[in-house]
């Protein structure tokens, strides 16, 4: 190919030559450009090592390097993929599933621009006029004072003087603009019987003698020596409530201040999910949150909340639906800002198109699911005046009713029609088949794939001798016999959130699958009446909490009895096959990386030289254990650990009985020391799983299992499940799958809608009943959809 034709090919095509990422083998291929191409294979298969970790990662990172490498120290910065050659290259921009953040200022208003448009709007029509539109957020607190302004004079020249200024901000003053206030258990921050030289206080972090203690103790406001219960009430009030004041300790300036507002301030601001466990734990013991009694968890100031436009505010303009919200907007004739009305409603439809019209705008985004997420991203980008772009999706159709699926559809469409390339990397047959291109990899996962195995149009896909041809167009057969429920959990009275004061009877002992449309109620009824209750075991797709050196095999608690294996038949300790522990490089420490933070310059992670990525010390990797070293087990897949430590030498029972839950729950191909931070949410829920399937619990909640699972998978995690009911436990599985609901002995169908059409139970029953009233014309749209898919 000669230089004028490469580089107009450039202009067609993506071309990836040579892609080693992660499992990938030596990866060739040309991506069609403004076109719709969808990646596919079994989980593992190396879908988002090609999509994520090597065509979006080099094309963020190229264009991070445009920036100062003063800005770039900010930013993150990963080194370049593995791969040898990437041509035609664009603009990435990534739509995945990670969570909006827990902000507690973070709404979905705020994250859509809608909030702004309507502080806007407000600001403009709303009566009485109360200012711009800061005077409508709750971000803005209302602050006067005065300082000095320099300005021009009419001769020319410049005059500077003091005067005063003003600042209306929207924001509530009592609860600062988060809607909630925290009652607190003072029993929880000390032992009124001791004094703060005998530990009195029993905050994490103020141990008696250390620094935070101290600060107290030699303030001199309050007896060090004095068990609490002694104090008088000023001595009370300073320790406990005392408003910063400047103060000198140990001749420095410092400022002090009370127990309580200090907590606050460096434990309840902070995003709750970061924090560590423990500490979360005592947040959650000592403190309340509850709505603000001033705003009523508006978050607004009472002015503002007395500015209306068609006799609503903005508080309530917030909390409304926003399909509810969108109907209002279209129904206001104000010519003066007609553009601003049709760019605000524009944008909400967009939201309501996505299935998400049951939300309301001030929904705490921390509060959405990772799909719900991954939509809310998806709108922001769909008024973007940007074209010739990449977009990148990973399961788009994540936490999606079937019924939602096509409306997601018609957007990837709408935007390869604007003129950018859209990579999605999917599972739902749905949306296979509208892609233009078709990207199939595997054979199977892990070190099984890494390979191209289909490359063409959805029509050859279907005649592809692949995992995802053969199944492109399975439909399932309804059980020919449902299982019989042992007693019920019953649920009287449920009205959490949307639902509308709901009695359902869960049935012991079986499958039951609860569907419904997003923001039906499915999770407020099943989260929010059998979650905390004695015997059941929650398993979502939350993070797992852990440093990015947790693996596998340190989360599950597989490694202790593989240490002591290696140590037993080696005559050492088991430390020394910790990593992090006596065991570790010592020029790494055991991460198997350096990790270089220079000022100014992006941080650089590179494999340490010394173990050269292995983590260990030479002679600890000398020990053998069925002539494997400690670092080639941690490199080996689950089920390649299976086998090994299932007979022979290396036999370690204790470990092959995790391994063996870990293959059941479909991570098999799932390197046992890879970071769990590498995990995506799908794969996160089915370790927890596999965890916590060895435990005692009677009842299994289920939050989308199949998330991040290929067709071929979805038999082996029924297959799983029939396992737990079939010991005895019940499983109770919020699905939007239609193999899930088919191989159900039980079916509760939320809605009929979502938000306020839904929060009812429009169907209690089998599978078979549930297709029976659809084609009998008693129709919902569970039914309707269950219908077509299953085999006659």
């Amino acid at each position: 190919m000669t230089e004028a034709t490469a580089r107009a090919d450039s202009h067609h095509r993506i071309r990836v030559h040579g892609a080693r990422e992660n499992n990938l083998r030596d990866v060739s291929l040309t991506l069609p450009k403004r076109r719709l191409t969808v990646f596919t294979g079994v989980s593992g298969s190396g879908k988002s090592s090609l999509v994520f970790g090597t065509i979006a990662a080099e094309s963020q990172r190229l264009i991070n390097e445009t920036y100062p490498a003063f800005v770039q120290g900010f930013m993150p910065s990963p080194g370049r993929p593995d791969v040898d050659v990437l041509e035609g290259l664009t603009t990435a921009i990534i739509v995945d599933q990670e969570r909006l953040g827990s902000n507690p200022r973070s709404t979905v208003g705020t994250a859509t621009d809608a909030n702004a448009m309507l502080r806007i709007l407000f600001s403009r029509i709303a009566r009485p006029h109360i200012g711009g539109a800061q005077a409508y957020s709750f971000n803005v607190a209302s602050i006067s004072g005065a300082g000095a302004v320099t300005f021009e004079q009419p001769d020319g020249t410049t005059k500077r003087e003091r005067r005063d200024f003003a600042v209306v901000g929207g924001m509530c003053p009592h609860c600062e603009g988060t809607g909630t206030v925290h009652d607190v258990d003072l029993a929880e921050l000390f032992d009124d019987s001791l004094s703060l030289h005998d530990g009195a206080i029993t905050v994490p972090g103020y141990k008696a003698g250390g620094w935070m203690v101290k600060y107290y103790a030699e303030s001199g406001l309050v007896p060090a020596d004095l068990p609490i219960r002694e104090f008088d009430a000023q001595q009370m009030s300073d320790f406990l409530w005392k408003e910063p004041t400047k103060m000198k300790f140990r001749g420095i300036n410092s400022t002090y201040e009370g127990l309580v507002p200090r907590i606050r301030k460096s434990m309840l601001t902070k995003d709750r999910e970061s924090m560590q466990p423990h500490i979360r734990e005592f947040v959650d013991r000592a403190f309340t949150y509850v709505s603000c009694p001033e705003c009523d968890g508006t978050r607004l100031s009472a002015a503002t909340r007395s500015s209306h436009i068609a006799g609503l505010s903005i508080a309530d303009a917030c909390a409304l639906e926003i399909a509810d919200l969108a109907e209002w907007v279209r129904g206001l004739e104000e010519p003066a800002v007609a553009p601003l009305l049709s760019g605000l409603a524009e944008l909400l439809d967009s939201l309501v198109r996505l299935g998400l019209g049951y939300l309301s705008l001030e929904r705490p985004s921390g509060s959405l699911s990772g799909g719900e997420a991954q939509r809310i991203k998806m709108v922001r980008q769909l008024g973007s005046p940007l074209t010739d772009v990449t977009y990148v999706f990973d399961e788009p159709t994540t936490g999606l009713h079937p019924h939602d699926i096509s409306r997601m559809n018609d957007l990837l469409l709408q935007l390869r029609d604007k003129g950018n390339t859209v990579l999605v990397v999917e599972h739902k047959p749905e949306t296979i088949t509208i892609a233009d291109h078709v990207v199939d990899l595997g054979p199977g996962p892990g070190t099984d794939g890494g390979e191209i195995v289909y490359e063409g149009t959805v029509a050859g896909l279907a005649g592809a001798d692949t995992p995802t041809g053969r199944h492109l167009h399975d439909r399932v057969r309804i059980k020919d016999e449902v299982r019989t429920a042992s007693g019920t959990w019953e649920i009287r009275g449920a009205d959490l959130h949307n639902l509308v004061d709901v009695d359902v009877d869960v049935p012991g002992g079986v499958l039951t699958v609860v569907t419904g449309v997003a923001g039906s109620g499915k999770s407020s009824l099943i989260h929010g009446s059998l979650t905390g209750r004695d015997g059941v075991v929650v398993v979502d797709q939350t993070a797992i909490r852990g440093s990015r050196r947790s693996n596998p095999a340190t989360y599950t608690g597989m490694l202790e009895p593989i240490r002591k294996a290696f140590a037993k038949a080696n005559g050492v300790k088991p430390a020394l096959f910790s990593p992090n522990s006596e065991g570790a490089c010592p020029t790494c420490k055991g991460a198997g990386v350096i990790y270089s933070d220079i000022p100014t310059m992006a941080g650089v992670a590179v494999t340490c030289e010394a173990c050269q990525g292995r983590r260990f010390q030479e002679e600890v990797l000398e020990y053998r254990l069925g002539e494997k070293s400690i670092a080639e087990v941690l490199l080996l897949s689950a089920a390649e650990a299976h086998a090994f430590f299932s007979e022979g030498e290396a036999k370690v029972p204790a470990a092959a009985r995790i391994l063996g839950r870990l293959v059941d729950v479909g991570l098999g191909y799932v390197t046992i020391g890879q970071p769990l931070t590498t995990l995506s949410g799908g794969e996160r829920q089915r370790l927890k799983l596999a965890v916590r399937m060895a435990g005692d619990g009677e009842v299994y909640v289920l939050d989308e299992p199949t998330t991040g699972l290929h067709l071929q998978d979805v038999e082996a995690m029924l297959a799983m499940l029939d396992c737990l009911v079939d010991s005895g436990k019940t499983v109770i599985v919020i699905e939007h799958h239609q193999a899930v609901m088919a191989h159900a002995d039980w079916l509760i169908d939320m809605g009929p809608g979502a938000g306020h059409e839904g929060g009812r139970v429009v169907f209690e029953g089998t599978p078979a009943a549930l297709i029976a009233h659809a084609r009998a014309g008693e129709r919902t749209l569970t039914g309707e959809h269950l219908a077509a898919y299953v085999a006659e």
